[in-house]
């Protein structure tokens, strides 16, 4: 009997010493170039840390990656993704690339090709994909910028991935938000930018997508 309630108390005592297993959090990774890397701001102020902010305000138990290099292209993201996918694991991919390949005149093929590898791979391992388009200036010339505009899309479709069409809609004619170099939002830009994603980004993790 003695034995027995000294067990008893031996595995009551291992129960509350051992950690609590808690559910994973969902988390996101953003494969980006230098409009997610929130260039020449504090990191903090940028929509990728802006928008974790604002989910985990809202109760949701999330975390944001970010992974996004100044000056990346589809193909520097395409190098990279395989090694992130295994260090991070996460739930959700937000590809936010292809806006340098536009500035450098890379083929839109060649691009489309590299953001639906990029969807495949995360794809095959369950990983929900997210692609958030660009736009580039004019001066390309209209062929060029369809062409470029497409691939998005089309990179999209082809590989089941979601679509939003222009991460910068809501502050592309507005030059006041953009920083002395033309291209970069600035940090009064960051919140305007987060919130144009943050639906479909909620969607994902509420499983409505």
């Amino acid at each position: 009997m003695i034995l027995t309630r000294m067990l008893r108390a031996l595995v009551l005592l291992i129960v509350l010493l051992s950690p609590t297993v808690q559910a994973d959090s969902y988390t996101v990774l953003v494969m980006g170039d230098s409009i997610s890397a929130a260039f020449g701001l504090d990191e903090k102020d940028g929509w990728v840390s802006l928008a974790e902010e604002a989910l985990r305000e809202e109760g949701l138990d999330v975390s944001f990656v970010n992974a996004s290099i100044s000056g990346d292209t589809t193909a520097g993201g395409l190098r990279r993704l395989p090694d992130a996918l295994d260090r991070f694991e996460p739930d959700l991919l937000i590809i936010e690339l292809g806006g340098n390949d536009g500035l450098r005149g890379y083929p839109p093929t060649a691009m489309q090709k590299n953001l639906e590898e990029m969807a495949g791979i995360a794809r095959d391992r369950g990983i929900d994909v997210l692609i958030q388009g660009m736009l580039i200036p004019s001066n390309y010339g209209q062929a060029y910028l369809d062409m470029f505009v497409r691939a998005f899309a089309t990179a999209a479709e082809n590989s089941g991935s979601a679509l939003l069409p222009f991460l910068l809609e809501p502050i592309a004619r507005d030059r006041s938000y953009f920083q002395s170099d033309g291209i970069h939002p600035n940090a009064e830009a960051q919140p305007l930018i987060m919130n144009h994603t943050l639906d479909l980004i909620k969607e994902f993790i509420n499983g409505d997508s």
